[in-house]
């Protein structure tokens, strides 16, 4: 069996003074998602500082420190991310007070990237949202859910899709 190409990822589960999650929506012909900021890691890079970038890149938020890794997701479909065959995000978790998500790309760059908008969600808007558009994982519900409950996790819990 060949080896899969899978992109590595880094994605921030970015939680308020109101436990609201910070997500971005991201608009692709087949279906808009709200989903965690985040990308992939760079050749050389680890993952803490594809975070770092790719926070800053997208929110303008300056992490500081090293925020617990809580999740870990894997999705092999072709077609899932050009040019490979599925992904891996590992999520991190980042405590913030509430801001207005202004990062360093511009508005041109966010949206070669997909990106059409952010939005703090609480928790209950999540479980009940209806709308035509999905959540990136589908159950983010669930895990978020445990989470805010819980606490961190004393290793990754393993998302599905």
């Amino acid at each position: 069996m060949p080896e899969l190409n899978l992109r590595h990822s880094v994605r921030a589960i970015i939680l308020d003074e109101r436990d609201r999650i910070l997500l971005c929506r991201f608009a692709a012909p087949e279906a808009a998602v709200w989903g965690t900021p985040g990308g992939g890691i760079e050749p050389g890079e680890t993952p803490h500082a594809a975070l770092r970038r790719e926070l800053h890149e997208e929110t303008g938020l300056v992490l500081d420190g090293t925020p617990p890794h809580i999740w870990h997701r894997e999705v092999v479909a072709p077609g899932y991310v050009r040019g490979y065959d599925g992904a891996v995000h590992d999520y991190f978790l980042v405590r913030t007070t509430a801001f207005q998500p202004t990062g360093a790309l511009s508005d041109a760059e966010l949206a070669a990237e997909n990106i059409t908008g952010f939005r703090w969600w609480p928790l209950p808007e999540i479980t009940a949202y209806q709308g035509p558009d999905l959540f990136g994982p589908r159950d983010l519900a669930t895990p978020l859910t445990s989470l805010l409950t819980d606490g961190v996790p004393d290793r990754p819990l393993i998302l599905g899709m």
